[in-house]
């Protein structure tokens, strides 16, 4: 029974990273290339992440810029980025597109930070789902008579403390991330 604890820790440490890759794509006022990665391009009929129709560089703090490979998706990678909701506003310039980073007002700050509450609840909820599914595996595997009672009850506390330790370091990042926010 071991092997599905150290199965559940590697699911909480997806639902981490998940996280971390949501929190990158919040803006905190310099331009970062990952804060494009949420954008999703209309391309030859399908859609594609930006990383597939081009490059995004940040050649300046306040400056990102794609350089779309196939003329003819300019206009589309454009739109692309200017309805993701991310608060940009490109303009393309032959095969680039200048995307500068306005500042951040104390407004958006506050949206952001709250956005980043809510991207937290869902690491925390996906953490304590893994420990869900854990926990009725144990329960299950006692029924069965797989494990004894007392195993039973130490794996239940490993996959407690697990889950505790995920919480906090979804709370650890969230204190983190909204530091961020608030001081560029």
């Amino acid at each position: 029974m071991s092997a599905d604890v150290n199965e559940l820790e590697k699911r909480m440490q997806s639902a981490m990273e998940a996280l971390k890759k949501e929190f990158t794509g919040l803006r905190t006022g310099r331009a970062s290339v990952n804060l494009l990665d949420p954008v999703m391009v209309e391309a030859y009929g399908q859609r594609m992440s930006l990383v597939q129709v081009g490059t995004v560089s940040a050649p300046e703090p306040r400056l990102l810029t794609v350089s779309v490979w196939d003329k003819g998706l300019v206009v589309a990678t454009a739109k692309a980025i200017r309805e993701a909701g991310l608060g940009l506003n490109p303009a393309p310039d032959g095969q680039m597109i200048r995307i500068p980073i306005p500042e951040l007002t104390s407004e958006r700050r506050a949206e952001l930070a709250k956005l980043a509450h809510k991207y937290a609840e869902h690491g925390r909820v996906a953490v304590r789902n893994v420990r869900r599914d854990g926990m009725e595996a144990l329960k299950k595997a006692e029924k069965d008579h797989k494990i004894s009672q007392d195993e039973h009850r130490q794996k239940a506390d490993e996959v407690q403390k697990l889950t505790d330790r995920y919480v906090k370091l979804v709370d650890e990042t969230l204190v983190h991330k909204e530091k961020e926010i608030k001081t560029v």
